[in-house]
């Protein structure tokens, strides 16, 4: 192990995710309630980033692929979204405010996909093993609760809450640090080529193999929406205390973490490497499925709260494996373009659509007293997640 480097990569990979993580589990509260916003303002500003996943992640790959090195692309994009969010946590009214958030959308998007690329290349310059990859992803895991947890921590020593919201100032400040650390990352300079980039990214959609993984971590993407949108509420009607549902929630995460540090070395020896990528991204796409179906069965609570794991699992084994996968089969000239199509269809326009998917089961099921019913509603993803294994298991051979 290059220590240096992989002190580098961890760190860019925790500064990364913190920054989504500082804001995305809490922003709708400070909406909702001291900014008095309503239900619909508050889920178009959350699909700022679903939509510019469609669009950012393209330009900055061909940015990267061809014009300008990827850490000063990075850094770029981090130090104008942190002063964005400087303006942004100062709006008080929706136009405002959502405009600024489609801004910051814009730059932070495509530097989830192009962290991947970085990395990866990085780790074949250096003749580093893919099992190392989980061991620099996973501080990227890190960076989410501890900038959560570091969110709370503040909260607790303010007597009065402020007239700004501090999730996007603390956004704010890790995102310029950030941009800081990027403009001493590794040079990764663009690879020179006739071609554009993102037309030849898309040109992979015509190799089978690789239609068939798009297509799936697609439909996959669409359903995890059912965990993320109305998973906090399952959980307080079956008996977790409101002020606990975010700790139990976490157990995803820690989940998560086990995967990258354990799980994933684990697999990279003991499979097959002949159909080594079918059977890591095949222990993914099943992981969906198991979780739900326990989600519809609804008991015992232990049980549904031991079944949150299955989503660090999938996670690990779907999402992270499918990057590494993409880089793996993606020409050298467009490793960028490559991660920002597949960031384009899952972040994008899967999150997008499932998230309208799911507040139209939500609403279907809602009895008029303004229950859910939990269990049809879960049945839904479980239905289209086994369906989605069954396909992989049958059609994708890596």
């Amino acid at each position: 192990m290059d220590w240096t480097l992989y002190i580098q990569l961890s760190a860019m990979m925790f500064l990364q995710y913190a920054i989504w993580g500082a804001w995305a589990p809490v922003l709708g509260a400070h909406l909702l309630g001291p900014l008095k916003m309503s239900g619909k303002q508050t889920g178009w500003i959350y699909a700022a980033l679903p939509m510019a996943c469609m669009i950012s992640p393209f330009i900055g790959g061909q940015m990267a692929d061809r014009w300008i090195s990827t850490q000063w692309v990075l850094a770029a994009s981090h130090l104008a979204g942190g002063v964005v969010l400087l303006f942004a946590a100062r709006q008080r009214k929706f136009p405002g405010l959502f405009a600024l958030m489609c801004v910051y959308s814009f730059l932070y998007s495509s530097t989830v996909s192009l962290t991947n690329s970085l990395m990866f290349v990085q780790m074949k310059g250096h003749q580093l093993s893919d099992m190392q990859a989980g061991l620099m992803r996973v501080w990227g895991t890190i960076g989410w609760i501890v900038a959560g947890l570091g969110l709370v921590l503040w909260r607790r020593t303010r007597k009065e809450p402020g007239r700004s919201s501090d999730c996007l100032n603390l956004t704010a400040v890790i995102s310029l640090v950030m941009g800081t650390l990027c403009l001493f990352l590794p040079n990764t300079p663009p690879t020179p080529g006739g071609e554009t980039a993102f037309l030849k990214a898309l040109k992979m959609l015509g190799e089978p193999q690789f239609l068939i993984f798009v297509i799936i971590s697609f439909v996959v993407t669409t359903e995890l929406q059912f965990y993320y949108v109305p998973t906090a509420a399952f959980l307080e009607d079956l008996g977790v205390k409101t002020k606990n549902v975010s700790g139990v929630m976490t157990i995803a995460q820690f989940a998560e973490i086990i995967g990258m540090v354990v799980l994933w070395p684990w697999a990279f020896s003991a499979l097959p490497k002949e159909s080594l990528w079918r059977w890591v991204l095949a222990i993914g796409v099943i992981a969906w499925p198991m979780r739900y179906i326990v989600f519809a069965i609804m008991r015992p609570l232990r049980l549904v709260m031991g079944s949150l794991a299955f989503h660090g699992i999938g996670y690990t084994f779907f999402f992270f494996a499918g990057q590494k996968y993409v880089d793996t089969v993606a020409p050298d000239d467009i490793k960028a373009s490559a991660q920002a199509l597949i960031f384009g269809v899952t972040l994008g326009l899967g999150n997008f659509i499932g998230t309208q998917f799911t507040g139209v089961i939500l609403d279907h099921f809602k009895t008029p007293e303004g229950k859910f019913r939990w269990r049809p509603i879960f049945l839904i993803p479980c239905a289209l997640t086994i369906a989605c294994a069954i396909a992989f298991l049958l059609f994708f051979r890596g």
